[in-house]
């Protein structure tokens, strides 16, 4: 609590953020709103008239790039048919169940481990993997938590607005590390692969590496750190992975597609329209506008 206070005070974008939640902003129009969140964020104005940045760009296509398939593309539980139709079922991770509310889902029906996602926002996670010691109350505060809240009011990412509620359970799978799935993030400019950001160590210190489609690192970051000691491997099937997210990008100014790697297969885990809602903190700062350059809205 004396945390979340100080930040309060003393951080205009958290300050934002939290007055955003209980509904303060909703008076505001999505330019006006996230250009006072872009100023608090990196203290200088957002320049939607000719902008430079890809945090800039991503700003621009909240506004100005409003394709209704964006809505089914960000349904956690829409979108897997919407992949499959791309590319085939074999890349949908197996759904076990969806519900509108956590108390009708019928936990002995569910295997030992799997984990739960809200269909609607970013981040209303439960993942068990051992039901004998999973806390089912934990879980059911926190989802029904983020099933209260409309993620769109946040960062104005207008296609969550009209995203149903919903909870789904997925498989539960872990790659050859034994207890995790690395998130290999495909960053599509203009319908082609860039370069491939890996996240891992999620739950014990997150890390990113980011790597060009030779598998060499490219040394940036944003608040999470590098780690290239860890030596991740590239994956088996990296040209496949790579069209597999030039199909699903194509006729896209920008889409970032989410997969996970085991041994000889992949599976797309969620479609992302605008990477750290356009607030990426980047190390070093000049990133932001390598990768605008990469962005071409004409």
């Amino acid at each position: 609590m004396l945390k979340q206070l100080k930040n309060f005070f003393t951080d205009p974008a958290k300050r934002i953020f939290y007055l955003s939640e209980l509904g303060f902003y909703r008076h505001m129009d999505d330019r006006k709103y996230l250009e006072k969140l872009y100023r608090a964020n990196f203290g200088k104005e957002l320049n939607l008239e000719d902008p430079q940045t890809f945090n800039e760009k991503l700003q621009w296509l909240k506004l100005y790039d409003r394709k209704p398939i964006y809505t089914t593309m960000v349904d956690k539980y829409a979108v897997k048919k919407y992949v499959a139709d791309k590319i085939g079922e074999e890349y949908i991770i197996p759904t076990l169940g969806v519900w509108d509310k956590f108390d009708d889902i019928d936990f002995d029906a569910l295997p030992e481990q799997f984990v739960l996602k809200c269909t609607h926002d970013s981040g209303g996670l439960a993942i068990c993997r051992d039901k004998n010691t999973f806390d089912i109350g934990a879980a059911r505060k926190k989802i029904n938590r983020c099933l209260k809240r409309n993620y769109y009011w946040l960062c104005r990412e207008w296609p969550y607005k009209d995203v149903p509620p919903r909870i789904i359970a997925e498989k539960y799978m872990v790659d050859e590390s034994g207890y995790e799935l690395k998130d290999y993030k495909f960053f599509c400019f203009n319908g082609r692969v860039d370069y491939v950001e890996v996240d891992f160590n999620r739950q014990i210190e997150h890390k990113l590496n980011p790597y060009d489609l030779n598998w060499n690192p490219l040394n940036f970051c944003d608040k999470s750190k590098n780690d290239y000691s860890a030596n991740i491997k590239k994956p088996d099937r990296l040209d496949d992975m790579v069209k597999a997210a030039e199909l699903l990008s194509e006729d896209m100014k920008f889409l970032r597609v989410d997969m996970y790697s085991i041994g000889s297969a992949f599976y797309v885990g969620e479609l992302t329209l605008f990477p750290g809602s356009g607030f990426i903190d980047f190390r070093p700062e000049q990133v932001d506008c390598i990768l605008g350059d990469k962005l071409d809205l004409d």
